[in-house]
């Protein structure tokens, strides 16, 4: 949940994620063959660079995907059971999802400074609408836009 909170990826993405995508001495990994089969990097946080390195340690030495599973590395409704299951035992009573994560990511970013351009590269968005789409701009937000008079004068 972290790494996908951290990083907008889309639950396809993450549970696609190889063990040879990341690159931890970098502070990034790579998503390879994203929607509209692009390559695109993902950034990663120093304490979530260490929690994935003794993650890491934990898997067999030939694992090839970050979270193996029967089939080869875990199913996208296993994660989102896992979000769920989650969400219930924080006693959350909104509706959680692994796609609000990624809304969540857009969102927090914009609200901390970040180009909404910036954006749409971490997102691995073609279009800037759907962009603008994720993220929600809140009250808070608008209440500190300096009126165009307050500029002149």
């Amino acid at each position: 949940m972290r790494l996908i909170y951290s990083t907008g990826l889309r639950v396809s993405e993450c549970v696609n994620l190889k063990v040879s995508d990341l690159e931890l001495e970098d502070n990034q990994g790579w998503v390879r063959s994203g929607k509209g089969n692009k390559d695109r990097p993902i950034f990663l946080s120093k304490p979530l660079i260490e929690e994935l390195k003794k993650y890491i340690q934990t898997l067999a030495e030939n694992e090839i995907y970050l979270f193996p599973g029967k089939n080869g590395h875990i199913s996208t409704r296993n994660v989102q059971y896992i979000v769920k299951t989650a969400a219930k035992k924080a006693k959350i009573n909104k509706k959680v999802s692994v796609h609000k994560l990624r809304h969540s990511f857009a969102t927090h970013n914009l609200e901390n400074g970040v180009d909404i351009r910036l954006i749409q590269e971490l997102l691995g968005h073609s279009d800037l609408s759907t962009t603008q789409i994720y993220t929600k701009v809140s009250h808070e937000q608008l209440k500190k836009i300096k009126n165009v008079l307050d500029y002149i004068g």
